[in-house]
């Protein structure tokens, strides 16, 4: 797995999306499920920390003109 800081949004929403997926499709076993809800937990804060720091980047634009 690819750590977070060197992940970009989409690529962090895409493999958000693959760990849904599996947790919802996959028969697993308890281990395997907390430790992709894991993944799960921290690909979905890295991509809000994006998200807010892109939101943030627009308001000081928004402001400057």
């Amino acid at each position: 797995m690819e750590q977070l800081v060197e992940m970009g949004f989409e690529q962090a929403l895409a493999e958000l999306e693959a760990v849904v997926a599996q947790l919802e499709d996959t028969e697993l076993s308890l281990e395997e499920a907390i430790a992709l809800f894991e993944r799960g937990q921290a690909l979905l804060a890295h991509c809000q920390s994006q998200l807010d720091a892109a939101e943030l980047k627009v308001r000081q634009l928004a402001v400057e003109e």
